[in-house]
């Protein structure tokens, strides 16, 4: 076991790690931090070993990691189990891009669809620890879904703050399947977010959204496993898509940690991307993080429909450390990168396209070198937000025209296939 504690961003002051808070009294976000020796005692062929074996605890492409994730015993833990995602490759994407080395880490295999689940086991094994008697966030769906299914797990109360009319059907399905009580809020997802922060601070309802630094525990071993899926040989680039901010916090916490310790050779650098109406981050970056800037966020990507992120702070420092740099896309880049993982097998929500979007746009600008090792991540499940398989988009055929209407004789049959074959 290991010690740990619960540390500011900002000024550095230390609090218990079983204190429920989620900032500092300076006002900046927390990160749960151990000593270096901790990590660095640690060796990946631990974790390689780990991977073939049959725990679920050791399935878990979290609880793999454990040592580096959560001082907390075996039994307490709460896991479905999640991560394990595959890494793929596809030679027509690498061409599309302009990329010679291009996978993609899919987290839409998660057991609620997004890389969610790998942040909620964390903190819904900390609530539990803590004996929290609700748990609650606000969500653009996603994380709702991760947070009802983990809740039903633990055998916990589920509060869930959604903006009205801003989530996908099928994210707000999940949600409501597995037992959570929803709220809609009259307003964006920024209103959600700062209604659900006073209504847990003032009924004692634990949070879990990414201001929770438990949630980043979780998320970070998204880039460690990565790491391992290429045999601890680190690729130069990770590009990823950019919201509320955690995974970028928790990408760069990760990397650099994974570097202290000696488990890589060096750092990739990341490559946060954001739609371009809702930017903030990316504004933000273009002014050299000397303001931090708010936007009206509006995007077909529900997931990143974001326009004040809670983990601004933590990712310019990921950004910065790794010599990472933020790039945008409109929306109708990222449906373009969308429609092309689909139709080579892979599939995902519009969010998640960002990233290869932002991957061919920063390498047609010369950013990204053609032979470099470059790494995207794939967010959400293309179930997520299946509507976004029939959004048109300019110079391209639409998706309904697959669809046409035939009578029930051979002739009719053989007159519609002879349009495709």
């Amino acid at each position: 076991m290991t010690e740990e504690w619960l540390q500011c961003i900002g000024c550095r002051s230390q609090y218990p790690i079983q204190e429920v808070r989620y900032a500092c009294d300076c006002g900046n976000l927390l990160a749960v931090e151990r000593p270096p020796e901790a990590l660095s005692a640690l060796h990946p062929s631990l974790f390689d070993a780990r991977a073939s074996q049959r725990a679920p605890i050791d399935q878990s492409g979290v609880w793999r990691f454990r040592e580096a994730v959560l001082d907390v015993g075996e039994r307490d833990i709460v896991t479905h189990p999640e991560g394990g995602t595959r890494l793929y490759s596809r030679p027509q994407l690498s061409a599309w891009a302009g990329i010679e080395h291009l996978s993609f880490k899919h987290e839409g295999e998660n057991p609620t669809g997004s890389f969610k689940d790998r942040g909620m086991t964390v903190g819904m094994t900390q609530a539990v620890r803590l004996g929290a008697r609700a748990v609650a966030c606000a969500s653009t769906g996603n994380t709702s879904a991760s947070l009802a299914a983990y809740a039903a797990q633990a055998g916990k109360k589920a509060f869930v703050f959604v903006p009205s009319g801003k989530i996908s059907l099928s994210k707000l399905a999940q949600s409501l399947a597995y037992g959570a009580f929803h709220l809609k809020v009259d307003g964006d997802f920024d209103s959600a977010m700062r209604l659900v922060r006073q209504a847990c601070e003032s009924l004692g309802i634990y949070l879990l959204n990414s201001l929770n630094p438990f949630r980043i525990e979780g998320q970070k071993t998204i880039a460690w496993e990565i790491l391992q899926d290429l045999a601890w040989e680190p690729p130069d680039w990770i590009a990823l898509p950019a919201g509320n901010l955690g995974n970028t916090s928790a990408f760069g916490k990760a990397l650099l940690e994974a570097f202290r310790a000696g488990w890589i050779s060096k750092l990739p650098r990341l490559a946060a991307v954001q739609s371009s109406t809702a930017n903030p981050f990316f504004l933000s970056y273009q002014q050299d993080f000397k303001t931090r800037i708010k936007v009206k966020a509006e995007t077909i990507a529900t997931a990143i429909r974001i326009g004040d992120p809670v983990s601004f702070e933590k990712a310019k420092d990921a950004i910065l450390a790794t010599r990472g740099v933020v790039a945008q896309v409109s929306d109708e880049e990222l449906l373009l990168a969308k429609r092309q993982i689909d139709r080579a097998g892979l599939g995902c929500e519009p969010a998640s396209a960002c990233s290869l979007a932002g991957v061919k746009s920063l390498r047609e600008r010369g950013v990204i070198q053609a032979r470099e090792r470059v790494v995207c991540v794939l967010t959400g499940h293309l179930l997520k937000d299946p509507d976004a398989v029939l959004h048109p988009i300019p110079g391209q055929s639409n998706s309904g025209e697959q669809i046409v209407d035939v009578k029930c004789t051979m002739d009719s049959v053989a007159s519609a296939l002879d349009r495709w074959l």
